[in-house]
């Protein structure tokens, strides 16, 4: 995490200088990172709390750490950003401590209510097994690391088209994020059981758990997709009063919604991969994804098409993913 922070407040400035070409743009995504590359800080400790109790089936205190977040993020993004004019700085700078709170929430849970003998919580030095972890780990390191290349690529490219169609996409983007912490929420139960499973000797019940926890994932999904759907141009509003923006990005928002149909699968599966513990084989599966991913939009950048047509490339990113990874398992098992 201190490596990442430092080298993203070092070098973000040189590297985004090649890929933004509006120079407005470029001021306000350095003035975010300036402040948002230290909430890595906070955020990586929590993720590894978080496998913690996922993988124990104690999943309540992060409930109260991702509501102390919300209640601090909220705020505070209206301190920094209306009171004290901060700007897209004072929502980096929110977003920052809303993650050192949650830190604090499971930390504190952590030493109250866990009995850190039991589960070996004690700082030790055993070098075979950081070798081991390390060996384990760092295919599911580089995973997560290249998965967040899509996006940014998407938004260069999407830089393209005009601030209109970024401005449309930063939106879509924003609203998007609800159904992806469904879609992750059940992705990382989805690894933590298969973990379980595998663990217990049941492989054979790898294939039913994830179809339950699909059609779990549809039952709470898919009615928020339709209420989102149908009261498009209301969510919009909430983020611009500009008609010519709640217009343009109809159709957009519309395409992305119906992406939650495909998504869910797609990282429920992946995750169960990463579960049987072939972290090697899903960092290489989500490699051949994004490798085919951004062929894609190099195609699609040489015709003029519109941001509904480019955000079809989730749809291909997720889809291969989920047919990749049910091959493997069916193949394996």
């Amino acid at each position: 995490a201190i490596l990442l922070s430092l080298s993203s407040y070092f070098f973000s400035p040189f590297l985004l200088r090649y890929f933004v070409h509006s120079s407005e743009i470029y001021c306000a995504v350095i003035d975010y990172l300036d402040w948002r590359c230290f909430g890595l800080l906070f955020s990586f400790p929590f993720l590894a709390f978080r496998s913690f109790y996922i993988g124990i089936v104690r999943t309540n205190a992060l409930s109260w750490a991702a509501l102390a977040a919300v209640l601090i993020n909220i705020p505070c993004n209206y301190w920094f950003v209306f009171v004290l004019d901060r700007g897209i700085a004072g929502a980096a700078i929110a977003s920052s401590l809303s993650e050192a709170a949650s830190l604090l929430i499971i930390m504190v849970y952590t030493w109250l209510k866990i009995d850190r003998t039991d589960f070996g919580l004690k700082f030790i030095f055993d070098k075979c097994l950081l070798v081991e972890l390390w060996h384990l780990s760092v295919w599911s390191m580089l995973h997560a690391f290249i998965s967040v290349a899509p996006w940014f690529l998407f938004f260069v490219v999407i830089e393209r088209l005009g601030e209109a169609q970024l401005a449309v996409s930063n939106i879509i983007r924003s609203v998007s994020t609800i159904f992806f912490v469904i879609v992750n929420s059940f992705a990382a139960t989805t690894g933590a059981l298969v973990s379980n499973l595998i663990g217990a000797g049941e492989r054979q019940y790898l294939f039913p758990l994830c179809r339950k926890i699909l059609k779990l994932g549809y039952a709470i999904g898919l009615p928020l997709v339709v209420l989102a759907m149908v009261f498009r141009r209301q969510i919009t509003g909430f983020y611009t009063d500009s008609s010519q923006l709640i217009n343009i990005s109809s159709i957009p928002f519309a395409v992305m919604l119906l992406n939650y149909v495909f998504a869910l699968p797609g990282y429920v599966y992946i995750n169960a991969v990463t579960g049987t513990g072939k972290t090697r084989i899903a960092f290489w599966f989500q490699l051949i994804t994004i490798v085919i991913y951004l062929f894609y939009l190099y195609l699609l950048s040489h015709y003029t098409a519109s941001l509904a047509v480019y955000l079809t490339a989730e749809y291909l990113f997720v889809i291969l993913l989920a047919v990749q990874s049910v091959l493997y398992l069916r193949i394996s098992s």
